[in-house]
């Protein structure tokens, strides 16, 4: 069990297994630069190295009765972080089918921990973003205020490689800044929480 003043783990998620994906160019970009920070460490957990059915849980998450041992093993995962940086692109104004599915398995493992967003698209990846936000608030997992948003006609050279324009790497440093200082006082809270019971 971790205590409150071991270093934080942060999980950077990539949110998208499709073929011919940008995601992992964007989550190693966030990688990359996460590994100059001290403050925390930082893992890619690639979706695509979870592969889940559609959700085949009998119970609600919100129980804990997890008996698929997939579900038991992505559950084990997530329960190791103190918060997450999620790596998506937007599809049809909103998250990837797989991301949505992979959040629904779980509830407890994520309560009281803090996320940020880095999304990309045609606008910047920002209604998912937001649409991210909304489903996060119900697991009890509050998304920081900054987000990270790539363009796939700014960021993106010839809509393929990721060339990032150079102000984004402040926006990033802030979503950071913010994610840690943020998963410091939830897991706090958590540390509490267990304390008191």
């Amino acid at each position: 069990m971790t205590n409150e003043h071991d270093k934080l783990r942060i999980a950077i998620i990539v949110g998208s297994t499709r073929p011919g994906r940008r995601g992992a160019d964007v989550a190693a970009w966030v990688a990359d630069a996460a590994r100059r920070r001290t403050d925390a460490t930082y893992d890619v957990v690639d979706l695509a190295d979870h592969p889940l059915p559609h959700l085949d849980e009998a119970m609600p998450p919100i129980l804990g009765s997890y008996t698929e041992p997939h579900t038991r093993a992505w559950a084990a995962t997530i329960a190791e972080y103190d918060g997450f940086i999620v790596v998506t692109p937007e599809y049809n104004h909103s998250i990837p089918g797989v991301l949505k599915n992979a959040i629904d398995f779980l509830f407890a493992e994520r309560n009281h921990k803090a996320a940020g967003v880095v999304a990309y698209g045609a606008e910047n990846g920002a209604r998912a973003a937001e649409h991210l936000r909304q489903i996060f608030g119900e697991l009890k997992v509050p998304v920081v205020r900054q987000y990270v948003g790539l363009s796939l006609y700014l960021d993106f050279e010839d809509f393929e490689r990721l060339a990032p324009r150079p102000e984004l790497s402040g926006s990033l440093e802030t979503l950071f800044d913010e994610v840690t200082l943020w998963g410091e006082a939830l897991r706090r809270v958590r540390v509490g929480r267990l304390a008191a019971a």
